[in-house]
């Protein structure tokens, strides 16, 4: 076996057990500190063992069971139903249901009427019948919230495909939404990339209308008589006035000259065909492919054109089997930013920064940095490429989260070949630079994502959530990859260091966009403030550790519900997570309070309940693709953010500005 110089083995050797070696570096040596030490090793141990070969790790990523529902409605649309798939998910679906008979978004959360109907029903196709237990709890608990007419929006859209619904009762989208140009109000480029592509593929479907009766009614589902059932719209003001828009393009599209509306679907797929990628998927995500395969067999694709087909591999690649019989879809994979949150916990565990696992995890990740523009560059059409997306294969979508904190990384490794790193760096800091918004902070994806337009728009009911504003937790996390490449006094990055000063709410905290929730966000911006130079006696800095210090759980841990996205009562409430936990201990250090009893007792915590494997539990949902919608479990957090907190605990050090200086990059090119 190889060991390197801290003790701990490659990546393609066996596990050690017990010391690493003097892997650490200590003043001093308390029970916590040696409880810390004996965690952080074996807690490195179980990521550099789960290594790919390749070099990258990858959790599973998974989502509420809405997804899972909608692959079984597409097969059937199709066409192509799959028994055994059905019933495999359908065995996920149950297992996955609550007492009271709802499914929820998020684990052990309050049911979820949209998700629950879609369960409902891709049950029922699954050949569940409407007598048995636990379809009559559901039933009855979806009745009691004003049955499908109250549901959500992408629920009644595909129970409409399915007879159960009409089509006529949704509002419509309409192709030649294509043809507005990015200035217009309401071009496609305003929507955030998610909805984007969703949008242009459910153009074509709105357009089609597509039904394949399914072999029962939903009945049951109904409201009973006298309950209201108004579906979730804007009542009043300007959103009304959206939804009799609404209705009015409704009527205008039956008008539209046939060869008007071939055109424009006609652009709408080549605009979809445009941004598949190498796998077959769009976005690599399993719902944006899903209803571009539908709009795609719509158009008249056949089943065997080699786009379908790439598409078919990449879903199916998607179903995970976690037990003989079970099917459970993989919403995304997550490479990118596993290998690159792992390969940073790594390092502040004290892992060599020449060890063979980092580098071979730099290797890989220098092969998944975008080359070529995507659709970011419909704002900054001069701006060379450089970014980093979330997946194996993502060119189109690469976000500045990502692209910081693979640059944190690779930064801090010592490459065999600093010349390739430095150079992928040059081309991440140019492109974060040329993606800040105008109020100086950064969105996932888009530059200036910010109209108010596309939240009103009758077919998405996901609010504001529906563009790329700049967050918080994403501008802090580039403002410290730029202080940590040596770019803490460009103005650029005092810009945004100013706005993030000027987004600490009331509290003292931060709201965090795609984590759960203020306790992300304020553990994400800490950091990256003092990294940038922000004094840690601040007042700022202050009012955020007297904020952490004040939800801290009685048994020293943190954490806080997904439902404080929609009531902020319940900021940093909730029982203890690892991640979360965590998260508050990075803020904490960061903020020089590492020998406070705060600190301790979290890292206590964290120590305590570690399993024997080295890792941590955590069956609750901590990560957000949409606030309030769609909540998201990271199969890593809880095992990569505690060995950060531990490591940086241990290391004494509180931040990850620690490795080698980079020059002043170029500027970018706008």
């Amino acid at each position: 076996m190889t060991m390197s110089a801290g003790g701990v083995p490659h990546a393609n050797g066996p596990v050690v057990a017990g010391d690493a070696g003097g892997m650490f570096a200590f003043s001093a040596s308390g029970p916590e500190e040696e409880a810390a030490r004996d965690a952080v090793v074996r807690a490195a141990n179980h990521l550099l063992a789960r290594q790919d070969a390749e070099g990258w790790w990858k959790g599973r990523f998974t989502t509420d069971v809405s997804y899972d529902a909608h692959d079984l409605f597409l097969r059937h649309v199709l066409g192509v139903p799959d028994e055994r798939l059905a019933k495999a998910s359908a065995r996920w679906i149950r297992s996955q249901q609550s007492a009271d008979g709802s499914w929820p978004l998020v684990f052990e959360g309050e049911g979820h009427l949209g998700t629950t109907v879609q369960a409902y029903a891709a049950l029922r196709l699954a050949g569940d019948g409407p007598d048995e237990e636990h379809m009559l709890r559901c039933a009855a608990w979806v009745r009691a919230r004003g049955g499908v007419a109250a549901a959500q929006l992408t629920a009644r859209v595909w129970l409409a495909m399915l007879g159960c619904w009409s089509w006529d009762d949704l509002p419509e989208v309409p192709p030649e939404i294509i043809a507005l140009p990015k200035w217009a109000p309401l071009n496609i480029y305003s929507f955030s990339s998610v909805m984007r592509v969703a949008l242009v593929a459910i153009s074509i479907i709105s357009a089609h209308r597509p039904v394949r009766p399914a072999p029962f009614a939903i009945d049951e589902l109904s409201a009973p008589p006298g309950t209201s059932a108004v579906p979730p719209a804007p009542a009043r003001g300007r959103e009304k006035l959206f939804w009799r828009l609404n209705a009015t393009v409704r009527v205008c599209s039956k008008g539209i000259p046939r060869p008007v509306r071939e055109a424009a679907e006609n652009a709408c797929v080549r605009w979809l065909l445009e941004r598949q990628e190498e796998d077959g998927s769009w976005g690599a995500c399993t719902p944006m492919t899903t209803w571009v395969v539908l709009a795609l067999h719509l158009h008249g694709y056949p089943p065997d054109h080699p786009v379908l087909k790439a598409a078919w591999g990449f879903l199916e690649d998607c179903g995970a089997w976690p037990e003989d019989g079970v099917r459970a879809l993989h919403t995304v994979h997550s490479p990118v930013w596993d290998t690159c949150l792992s390969a940073t916990a790594l390092l502040d565990a004290g892992l060599a920064p020449g060890h063979p696992a980092l580098v071979k995890a730099a290797d890989w990740l220098l092969t998944r940095q975008a080359d070529r523009p995507g659709d970011w560059a419909a704002r900054r059409p001069r701006l060379s490429p450089g970014g980093w997306a979330f997946q194996f294969h993502n060119r189109t979508y690469p976000d500045n989260d990502d692209t910081s904190e693979v640059a944190l990384a690779l930064h801090r490794v010592h490459h065999p070949d600093p010349t390739r790193v430095d150079d992928a760096l040059g081309r991440a800091v140019r492109w974060c630079l040329g993606m800040q918004s105008r109020n100086g902070g950064w969105a996932a994806f888009d530059v200036d994502n910010t109209s108010t337009l596309p939240a009103r728009v009758p077919f998405f009911d996901f609010g504001e959530f529906c563009t790329d504003p700049p967050t918080a937790d994403i501008t802090a996390h580039v403002v410290e990859m730029l202080a940590a490449l040596g770019r803490a006094r460009d103005p650029r990055t005092r810009r945004a260091v100013r706005w993030l000063l000027g987004q600490q709410e009331a509290n003292g905290a931060w709201y965090g966009r795609w984590g759960v929730n203020y306790v992300y966000g304020t553990g994400s911006v800490l950091p990256a403030l003092v990294a940038a130079g922000v004094p840690r006696g601040h007042a700022a800095v202050r009012r955020a550790v007297a904020w952490l210090t004040s939800v801290q759980n009685a048994d020293g841990g943190w954490g806080e519900s997904w439902e404080s996205y929609a009531d902020p009562a319940r900021a940093g409430r909730g029982p203890s997570t690892p991640s979360q936990t965590a998260w508050a201990l990075l803020g904490l250090l960061a903020a020089g309070e590492r020998d406070s009893t705060v600190v301790r007792d979290g890292v206590r915590w964290l120590t305590e309940r570690q399993t024997e494997g080295g890792t941590w539990e955590e069956p609750q949902f901590t990560g957000t693709l949409v606030p309030r919608a769609v909540a998201a479990h990271y199969g890593y957090y809880g095992h990569v953010f505690p060995l950060m907190a531990l490591g940086r605990y241990v290391r004494h050090t509180g931040d990850v500005s620690v490795g080698r200086q980079r020059n002043e990059a170029t500027e970018p090119d706008r």
